[in-house]
């Protein structure tokens, strides 16, 4: 019925990488998108062509998402929403995000060059901001549709100092109608996300795609050890107060908690921020983030709270002060069942055994949850790299993978066309 040739795999991939360099990138050495910057403007301008190439009409809502629109059989239907973040980290890879945007108006494509509609309306959407890579705040864009943020949020600045309202006014965009991107309720019938998975267990099992059943409970914590600067020369051992040398036991603290817990139980280190950086100094304080996530909140806060009761006993034999503070906490995000059963049966609808795992990643489906039932459907990404310029997707996987969004539109469309009969 659809031209469902090679193009599935290769066009995608070929406009992702168009996409990875100037003027689709801040930087030419490397990949850098951040939101509401002149890239940003002009990868628009390019999806925005592709976009109305495959049949739809686009618009630029008043955060800077972008959304093109497929009719369905009936005028003003409830939209199927199909997307991903168009924004990228500091020297990031080409797919993150990027392909599930492209693989949307792949999907669109693969029905409107037949002149196929549906039963209800199919919009593309390219989430401005996902990664929280210029404003410090993540998946602003997505969290914008469901009517999460507000006034306050305009305030944040980046590290030149230039506020969100300021960026938006020189993006075009008015600042006073970012709650004019919030959809009203009924107006999205679900949310489906494609993205590489950013992991290697769909290349451990030589699969091409796999059904993700939920997005992992995230929580992060800054723990903050306090003790005494000194000179290295002069401060005998057993009388210092050394802040690092506590905050290297809490981290090896952290992964041996981790490491003995559920097997989807994740905690990572990826700050250590000692306040002197001298070889002569003893450190008087450290910064540590710790990133902690599950399947399920209870698995992730029990690990919680055995972490911060060793940490807390490292510093007392340290003789160390302690301060803990919470910098986010996100629950873990179910995929709607009725979903994740049609993207099953669409993945073995072309010939791949179905598989389904949790994503430790964060994605927009956690924020657009709260609008409407999320699905997502999973890539198989080279070693399980991502947020790495090493990136890489093969052409094979990501042609089943449209081919999967295509099967699931068609069955999604058939079960509603039997629920309103």
């Amino acid at each position: 019925m659809y031209a469902l040739t090679s193009d599935l795999g290769d066009r995608p991939i070929a406009r992702c990488n168009v996409l990875g360099a100037v003027p689709f990138s801040e930087d030419h050495d490397f990949l850098n998108r951040p939101y509401l910057t002149e890239s940003h403007r002009k990868t628009l301008e390019l999806v925005r062509m592709w976009m109305t190439a495959a049949g739809m009409s686009v618009r630029l809502d008043p955060l800077g998402n972008l959304l093109g629109r497929y009719e369905g059989t009936q005028a003003n239907a409830p939209a199927l929403l199909i997307g991903s973040h168009i924004d990228t980290v500091r020297n990031g890879g080409r797919y993150d995000g990027a392909l599930g945007v492209m693989l949307g108006i792949e999907t669109v494509e693969a029905l409107s060059s037949v002149g196929r509609r549906m039963p209800f309306a199919i919009e593309v959407i390219a989430f401005g901001d996902e990664e929280g890579s210029r404003f410090p705040a993540s998946m602003l864009c997505s969290r914008g549709i469901v009517g999460g943020i507000g006034e306050e949020a305009l305030a944040l600045e980046d590290a030149d100092g230039v506020s969100l309202r300021q960026a938006l006014l020189d993006f075009g965009l008015d600042p006073t109608d970012i709650a004019k991107a919030a959809r009203r309720p009924g107006e999205v019938l679900a949310y489906v996300e494609a993205h590489i998975e950013q992991g290697p267990v769909l290349e451990a099992r030589d699969l091409a795609i796999g059904v993700v059943t939920g997005i992992a409970a995230q929580l992060r914590l800054k723990a903050r050890f306090i003790g005494e600067a000194g000179h290295a020369g002069t401060s005998p051992m057993g009388l210092r107060t050394d802040a690092i040398a506590a905050a290297a036991a809490g981290v090896l603290a952290v992964e041996q908690i981790c490491a003995a817990g559920a097997p989807d139980l994740r905690g990572t280190v990826g700050r250590f921020l000692p306040k002197t950086a001298a070889y002569n100094v003893i450190a008087g304080e450290v910064e540590m983030g710790v990133d902690l996530r599950a399947s399920n909140r209870p698995v992730r806060d029990a690990a919680a709270e055995q972490i911060k009761t060793r940490l807390a006993q490292i510093a007392r034999e340290r003789g160390v002060a302690l301060e803990f503070t919470v910098v986010q906490d996100l629950p873990d995000t179910p995929c709607d069942p009725r979903l994740v059963r049609v993207m099953t049966e669409a993945v073995e609808a072309v010939g791949v055994a179905p598989f389904q795992l949790v994503s430790g990643a964060g994605h927009d489906a956690m924020a657009v949850s709260g609008l409407a039932p999320v699905a997502m459907l999973f890539i198989r990404c080279e070693r399980g790299i991502s947020h790495n310029a090493d990136e890489a997707v093969a052409a094979a996987d990501v042609a089943l993978a449209t081919r999967a969004l295509v099967a699931f539109v068609e069955k999604l469309a058939l079960e509603n066309a039997v629920e309103t009969t």
